[in-house]
């Protein structure tokens, strides 16, 4: 069940992630799994790799995925239903995966929130330009009782001072969700660059997969035996188990 990483004479133990809590694995609500045949494959390799249970989070964005959780428990209940009749153990949640744009604080304070835990709500950014309203958005989400979980902190290109920005979004209550696949480079250096730094800064609280394909999937498998990955639990108290 453990690894070890051998770090200036310390051993790090590196339990199994037994939960995701980033994915996008309901097929054809966005920019995920496009059938359930693909959805099914994408199940198959997180199960492989020791997930007992994934929390999938559609997009949710006013401009083009125009997702309810009416519509996201729709496709919910058809993977659940696939995923028992092909021999699947793997306990499948949702939640869903907001942008911060013009429609998201109508729809914060006059609609049912799809929140991982009934607590975290998983949200993202642009990744090349800071929403204006950032601050009053994450303001907004604590007033309605929620924790604010940012979707990968490390992929935000308009983060130029890490140390700085960082800092400042713990100070108003974010909590960090790191993809996997970072630490592998899947996203770029800048990405993985970033994504170390969290680490090493002891910043990060959840993992996810941030699955979309095939190929991502895949990829996890090696990322997660690498030191990069290993060292993660050196320096920071990953709280993915919790939500089992």
């Amino acid at each position: 069940m453990f690894s070890f990483l051998r770090r200036n004479r310390t051993y790090i133990d590196v339990p199994v992630l037994e939960v995701d809590v980033h994915s996008h694995l309901i097929p054809a609500i966005d920019d995920g799994a496009k059938t359930i045949e693909e959805s099914l494959v994408l199940l198959k390799h997180m199960q492989a790799l020791g997930y007992r249970k994934v929390i999938t989070t559609p997009h949710i964005m006013s401009d083009t995925y125009k997702n309810s959780p009416k519509t996201i428990q729709k496709g919910l209940e058809v993977l659940r239903s696939e995923a028992i009749k092909n021999g699947l153990s793997i306990q499948i949640d949702a939640a869903a995966e907001y942008y911060l744009d013009d429609g998201f604080l109508p729809l914060l304070s006059e609609s049912e929130m799809m929140t991982i835990n009934s607590k975290y709500l998983l949200f993202e950014t642009s990744y090349v330009s800071k929403p204006m309203q950032t601050e009053a958005m994450i303001f907004a989400i604590l007033s309605e009782g929620y924790i604010p979980l940012m979707a990968h902190p490390e992929r935000y290109r308009y983060i130029k001072d890490p140390e700085r920005e960082y800092s400042r979004l713990k100070e108003l209550g974010v909590m960090f969700q790191v993809n996997i696949n970072s630490f592998g480079g899947h996203y770029g250096t800048l990405a993985q660059k970033r994504a170390l730094f969290l680490s090493r800064n002891g910043l990060i609280d959840f993992l996810g997969s941030d699955v979309h394909t095939r190929k991502q999937a895949e990829s996890l498998q090696n990322v997660l035996k690498s030191d990069n990955y290993k060292e993660i639990y050196r320096y920071n108290t990953i709280l993915n188990h919790t939500l089992l």
